[in-house]
């Protein structure tokens, strides 16, 4: 019992599961705002919840373990990066892979249960998810990419409570995209020297430090724009709208915090950001529920 908690530990630390706290609650904003469009009920059934869970962290654990993978090159000599479970030896390549190949599944078999939408959009989403790992060795787009990747979360809330890619979830997915860019560009202010040593386009290391800090910063003012946007198209009113602006007060601190002093990064980038996702589905929800 005990080597089995080990080895869960270790999956779970391999795929940052924590971390799923930052998609998940624009996924159920989605879902709660395609709901009122449907059934002007914020409910959208117990089948939907299971199944949405169940995609998004499947997909989720798809893309956190085949980045593990496709980055152990660049990880082994990175200080930041030496005790990851598959870096460290804690779990071997097989069973990396063979945790990437029952995700991929898990997510496939979920979305046919969901519509056919979801199923045939589930095989591209895969291989999105898988190519991000790569597309940081010849791009400095890969931040943009990766905040498409979590963008998709509300684009599937719409689609597993619709069938179909309502505009409000499109608006919604750049919010997103924008707001996971913001933020992984500070987050990666820790690797900048490293990632000039090993070649990588990461922003940092190819424009430097006042670059990164002020293309974040347009990037959660983009981010805020389009949430704006959303509550205008949802349609949403007052609640929504104040949600925003203590989200966009949030990402303020954020950079506050940073520039200030970047061993703090770590602070910012986990605490305010999983805070901000949660903010911003209660606003929304209150906002539908007052009605």
């Amino acid at each position: 019992m005990n080597v089995l908690w080990v080895k869960i530990k270790d999956i779970l630390e391999l795929v940052v599961f924590k971390h799923s706290i930052f998609a998940l609650p624009f996924l159920f904003c989605a879902m709660i705002v395609a709901s009122q469009i449907k059934n002007d009920s914020v409910w959208f059934g117990f089948s939907a919840l299971i199944l949405g869970i169940i995609c998004a962290v499947s997909a989720r654990n798809f893309a956190m373990a085949t980045n593990r993978l496709m980055d152990e090159d660049i990880d082994k000599d990175n200080p930041r990066c030496k005790d990851r479970p598959n870096i460290s030896g804690r779990i071997g390549k097989m069973s990396v892979w063979g945790f990437i190949l029952v995700n991929a599944l898990i997510f496939i078999i979920c979305s046919y249960f969901i519509n056919p939408l979801a199923f045939y959009l589930s095989f591209p989403v895969l291989f999105l998810l898988a190519f991000y790992s790569a597309f940081k060795r010849f791009s400095s787009l890969a931040h943009l990419v990766l905040g498409f990747c979590l963008g998709l979360a509300p684009v599937a809330g719409s689609i597993i409570v619709l069938g179909e890619i309502h505009l409000f979830s499109v608006i919604l997915c750049l919010g997103v995209t924008f707001w996971t860019a913001g933020f992984d560009l500070l987050y990666a202010l820790q690797d900048m020297e490293y990632d000039k040593k090993v070649g990588l386009y990461s922003v940092p290391a190819k424009f430097g430090v006042n670059a990164t800090l002020f293309i974040s910063a347009f990037c959660h003012f983009l981010a805020t724009l389009f949430w704006l946007l959303f509550v205008w198209v949802a349609p949403l009113g007052g609640i929504a709208f104040l949600g925003v602006l203590i989200c966009g007060a949030i990402l303020m601190a954020e950079h506050f915090i940073v520039r200030k002093n970047f061993d703090h990064i770590d602070r910012a980038f986990f605490t305010l950001n999983g805070y901000l996702s949660v903010v911003f589905f209660i606003f929304v929800l209150v906002d539908l529920l007052w009605r």
